[in-house]
């Protein structure tokens, strides 16, 4: 066992080349591979930095989209793998990067044990036997499953989409790691993975590539791991995502908190593994498989972790094998890529600059930031009655409701197409100013999310538009200042406290806020026009939200077993939503629910 946790993907490129800087130090990162535009440019750019000669993959190219993550991929593993080698090189008298890599690991890891047993001057352990130990941290990607725009060529006939030719980019690479599916499934994409035999054990040997799925419930990941279970394939690892206590899109749950959820995972693991095990034996032995390795299935959680006491009592409780830390590492530039305006931006932020908005142009809440020069540019153009954004990526049409080919709901044309017609509606002016605000709100995240890594190595075109999206989780606001690796990964291992002084509720708690806050404004918007489906949603969720805060109540004393000051806290806390909820759902006639 190593490091404990690891780093989510961020946005677009925000963890673009996070492997680069941190899969030496034996951490694990995810990286998009939703935008080859992006990857090529960096391609080209690490390439130029390392003194090699760069050949464009041109978009003239057949299967130019996979053929650029392949080569990027392939040229971050190489990257990573000179760095082990120099690791290899060094000294530990020296105290350099190789010394690093231990320090860093958390106490409990059996090779740091090993190295307090070298430092101490136990001959059993040699400077050697560390050596050979030493491993990179994985160089995982992500792909959001349903982005999967149609592509065509040139005589109209639809040839690939982009989800397929993102998982093709991965699965021909040379990568021994995982792709992280997301944001829904997609069955298409899913019985796609079965054309690429990097994806099945051969030998007896476990699989070179795996998957990840990041998943928001028990119910959901069930479903999923089935489906893919029955093709061959097997679920390496359920990362479960809070609804809403992250960052990016925000697929909130009907209520049913993180602390539930976890529960249910916990209650459940070994005989929801059993049950896979043997779909997935049946099938790979309907391919002709039979020798099959150990297969292990990882269990981790990411979404609004913020202290070290978080992580461990998650880890324990749980049982988990791991955490994600996502936003706090904006952070640290070291880890991530972001420019340094909208760095010391996020680093001087208070709690009310981060909110969850209508912003993206899929249609699902979005994590967003009030100070990000995309919202400042977003309000410029309304202002100049030039509402929506050039359309140039193209990675997120979907609309087709006034043409033939989707376009994206953050375009200028759908905004002014969509803004004409409700000219020619008779609202009040309130109503057609919520409308108004509806329709503008969306931001072009395609460039927003991908330009900070361009403006970060000065890499931005003449005339290219250098508007800043960026999306953390809530848990952004209680972390002030900009931190090292060092420093930030000391605060998760407990060694370090950054948030000292800071009043933050925890990260169970502040996911309950969220939710109150969430169904709070679902409830005022659909007064209006109230019907049987939405009041039986309504139930549903708060049916939810009240389970959710008994089993806290009875989980307190494992939360917070040092602390009395921090359980009476947590009591009062839960009493107050409890209050809070009562009054939300006062405004709907819904059945009573005892808590």
């Amino acid at each position: 066992m190593g490091h404990t946790f690891h780093i989510p993907v961020l946005g677009i490129a925000f963890t673009i080349d996070t492997p680069i800087k941190v899969a030496h130090l034996g951490i694990n990162s995810v990286l998009s591979i939703v935008d080859d535009m992006v990857i090529e440019r960096m391609r080209k750019y690490y390439l130029e930095q390392t003194n090699q000669p760069y050949h464009p993959i041109t978009d003239k190219e057949h299967g130019f989209r996979s053929k650029r993550i392949t080569a990027y991929l392939n040229l971050v593993q190489e990257l990573v793998d000179e760095k082990i080698d120099q690791l290899k090189k060094e000294c530990f008298e020296k105290k350099g990067e190789l010394v690093r890599y231990f320090e860093l690991l958390p106490e409990q890891a059996p090779l740091k044990k090993m190295y307090r047993l070298f430092v101490a001057g136990d001959e059993k352990v040699s400077a050697q036997t560390l050596k050979d130990k030493l491993s990179a941290g994985a160089i995982d990607v992500n792909i959001m499953a349903k982005v999967d725009k149609l592509n065509r060529n040139g005589a109209g006939d639809v040839v690939n989409s982009d989800a397929l030719e993102s998982l093709k980019g991965f699965a021909e690479s040379k990568l021994n790691s995982s792709v992280v599916l997301s944001a829904g499934m997609n069955p298409k994409l899913y019985s796609y993975i079965e054309s690429f035999p990097d994806f099945f054990p051969e030998a007896g040997a476990a699989p070179k590539k795996r998957i990840i799925l990041k998943v928001s419930d028990y119910r959901s990941a069930l479903i999923q791991a089935k489906f893919l279970a029955k093709k061959g394939i097997w679920i390496s690892e359920f990362r479960i995502e809070s609804g809403l206590n992250c960052g990016g899109h925000a697929f909130a749950t009907e209520g049913l908190l993180a602390g539930p959820i976890l529960e249910e995972f916990k209650h459940n693991r070994a005989q929801m593994k059993q049950d896979l095990l043997e779909i997935y034996k049946k099938a790979l032995a309907e391919k002709g498989i039979g020798t099959l390795p150990v297969m292990e299935q990882r269990i981790c959680y990411q979404g609004g972790i913020g202290t070290a006491e978080e992580h461990d009592f998650l880890m324990a409780y749980y049982g988990l094998d791991g955490t994600g830390w996502g936003s706090p590492f904006l952070l640290v530039p070291e880890a991530t890529t972001v420019d340094e305006s909208t760095l010391s931006d996020l680093a001087t932020a208070t709690k009310e600059d981060f909110y969850i908005s209508g912003s993206s142009p899929l249609g699902v809440p979005f994590n967003n930031f009030r100070k990000s020069s995309i919202e400042k540019q977003r309000l410029e153009r309304i202002s100049k009655g030039r509402p929506g954004s050039p359309c140039v990526k193209k990675l997120l049409v979907s609309n087709t409701e006034f043409t033939t080919e989707p376009i994206c709901t953050a375009s200028r044309q759908f905004q002014e197409l969509k803004i004409k017609q409700l000219d020619d509606r008779q609202l009040s002016s309130e109503e057609y100013r919520e409308a108004y605000e509806n329709i503008t709100e969306k931001a072009c995240l395609c460039e927003g999310l991908a330009v900070s890594a361009y403006i970060k190595y000065d890499i931005l075109k003449p005339k290219e538009r250098d508007a800043v999206a960026i999306c953390p989780g809530p848990n952004t606001a209680y972390f002030s200042g900009v931190f090292n690796l060092d420093e930030m990964v000391r605060h998760i291992y407990g060694h370090q406290n950054l948030l000292e002084g800071v009043l933050r509720p925890h990260v169970f708690i502040n996911e309950l806020h969220l939710y109150l806050a969430y169904v709070k404004k679902e409830i005022s918007m659909s007064l209006k026009d109230l019907n049987d489906k939405k009041l039986k949603y309504f139930q549903k969720f708060k049916e939810q939200l009240v389970e959710g805060i008994a089993y806290y109540r009875q989980l307190l004393p494992q939360m917070t077993p040092t602390s009395k000051a921090a359980f009476a806290k947590m009591k009062a806390e839960l009493f107050e939503a409890e209050g809070q909820l009562k009054e939300i759902f006062s405004r709907l006639q819904l059945s009573p629910v005892s808590a």
